[in-house]
């Protein structure tokens, strides 16, 4: 690595072919001996003394009588913000307080912060880097970015830069690690610049992170998770992205993205059973391994699915099923249509069915808010739950609708105002 800052130093130009190093220093270690704007007045020689010099370990005699902060071992000084790219305070970034002589570090973690540019993700802006306390898999992510900087580094390839959406980065080490993820994963922005520097750390939780992981290595999986990147394209920005940024900043969404997937798979044209039961199956499981949506109040809003499933059933077009979809965004109209449809169930059952359209249970997990997770997700896995009969049941409207855009919006994911348009003449 310090023969690395030396030949970065030693190019001087940061748009030159083996500028790569030279250029991304700006934004790990400003005002150092590999960049400082006195390196042009340098000859080659003093600017390769002067790097070295920085990247050698002080003589032990310098070594101050402290630990390092980070682990322990023995300082051998004290560093700043042009060593210590993630510090977070923002006055820290800028500079040393006065009369603060900096972090106590040892040797090894000191490298470690030299390291850093080599392992996380390159922009041309702030870098991405990934941190999980799951060993292996920190391993992989940084093992596979460390190769391709490396090689970007020696061919001063510009085209082949990796700038994807930022959160995209966590997925793809996600989907190619071949072992269970046992901790959170988080991802770092961050920028040492004199100019903008930043530390923005967004996080996934470990039940998330290992389903996202999971979802490619299943069989049974897969072919929903490429529904669900489906579900999240639209004409800005590809699906990978919108469900990468959904998982990092509001995961409930993932569901009610997938519902629009879900509604268009089985009344447009073209429609494609198989892939209505792999989504179906797909967001199922994230409600029970992710959202830890027990067995148990799964099964009691798929009860309740299946019979409001049985109703829809006889409708000839999609129009009864997605008004009914309309009621995500009206709780106080889907407890209206409910109740309604409950007395009349109770009074003239279906042939063959035991038991209430909704159950007492049913009816707290869908508006009660106190529950665990919260009434607005339940509700979506209850239009979820019902496409998903649907579709079992072979259903299949006379007339094909068009295909509906995701129109996710609020806590519920749907902005669209309830219209009745379903019912007997009495009941309108």
């Amino acid at each position: 690595m310090a023969e690395d800052a030396v030949r970065a130093a030693l190019g001087r130009d940061t748009k030159a072919a083996d500028g790569f190093w030279l250029k991304a220093s700006h934004s790990f270690f400003p005002d150092t001996a590999m960049n400082h704007p006195s390196n042009g007045k340098r000859s080659d020689d003093g600017v390769r003394e002067w790097v070295r010099r920085w990247r050698t370990l002080p003589g032990r005699q310098q070594w101050p009588s402290v630990a390092c902060v980070l682990c322990s071992r023995q300082a051998v000084g004290f560093y700043g913000k042009s060593d210590v790219p993630l510090a977070e305070s923002s006055s820290y970034r800028n500079c040393t307080p006065r009369g603060h002589t900096g972090v106590a570090l040892c040797w090894p973690c000191l490298n470690s912060f030299y390291a850093l540019p080599y392992g996380v993700r390159l922009t041309g802006g702030p870098s991405v880097a990934l941190h999980s306390w799951d060993d292996a898999f920190l391993k992989h992510a940084v093992a596979e970015q460390v190769d391709f900087n490396r090689m970007l580094a020696a061919t001063g390839d510009g085209s082949r830069r990796q700038i994807q959406a930022r959160e995209v980065v966590a997925l793809e080490a996600l989907r190619t690690h071949r072992r269970p993820v046992g901790a959170s994963v988080d991802l770092m922005v961050f920028s040492n610049s004199n100019r903008d520097p930043m530390l923005e750390i967004h996080s996934l939780e470990q039940p998330l992170a290992e389903w996202l992981r999971r979802t490619q290595r299943l069989k049974g999986l897969r072919a929903g998770f490429a529904e669900l990147v489906r579900a999240h394209e639209s004409a800005s920005t590809p699906g990978l992205v919108s469900l990468a940024r959904n998982a990092f900043r509001s995961p409930q969404r993932i569901v009610s993205a997938g519902i629009p997937r879900l509604l268009g798979n089985l009344t447009g044209a073209g429609s494609d059973r198989s892939r209505t039961r792999a989504l179906a199956r797909l967001l199922d499981s994230f409600a029970t391994e992710v959202m830890l949506m027990t067995e148990k109040d799964l099964a009691e809003i798929a009860g309740t699915a299946r019979n409001v499933a049985a109703l829809l059933s006889t409708a000839t077009s999609p129009g009864d099923l997605r008004a009914f979809r309309r009621l995500l965004s009206d709780p106080g109209g889907l407890r209206k249509w409910l109740t309604s449809k409950g007395v009349q169930w109770a009074v003239d059952p279906p042939p063959g069915v035991k038991g209430p359209l909704v159950t007492e249970r049913s009816f707290e997990l869908l508006f009660n808010p106190v529950s665990e997770n919260p009434g607005w997700f339940h509700r979506n896995m209850l239009v979820v739950g019902v496409l998903q009969e649907l579709n079992t049941l072979g259903w299949k409207p006379a007339e094909k609708g068009d295909k509906e855009d995701g129109d996710e919006g609020g806590e519920g994911g749907l902005e669209d105002e309830w219209r009745p348009g379903f019912g007997t003449e009495d009941e309108k």
